[in-house]
């Protein structure tokens, strides 16, 4: 779990945009890429980041 103190700090490395929680992955819905949290720690790498799946358009 990441402290809500860290969570409220942190942005996207590449366009420095809010990021939130969801499960074990920080979300950047801006750049449309999620962030690996691996125990406890966020890895804000962009190199480390995976493209989020294209929305629906249904």
């Amino acid at each position: 779990m990441v402290d809500e103190r860290l969570l409220k700090i942190l942005v996207c490395p590449e366009c420095k945009q809010d990021v939130r929680l969801e499960g074990d992955w920080l979300i950047c819905q801006t750049c449309r890429v999620k962030y690996p949290v691996r125990d406890g720690i966020p890895i804000m790498l962009v190199d480390q980041a995976e493209k989020l799946d294209a929305p629906d358009e249904s």
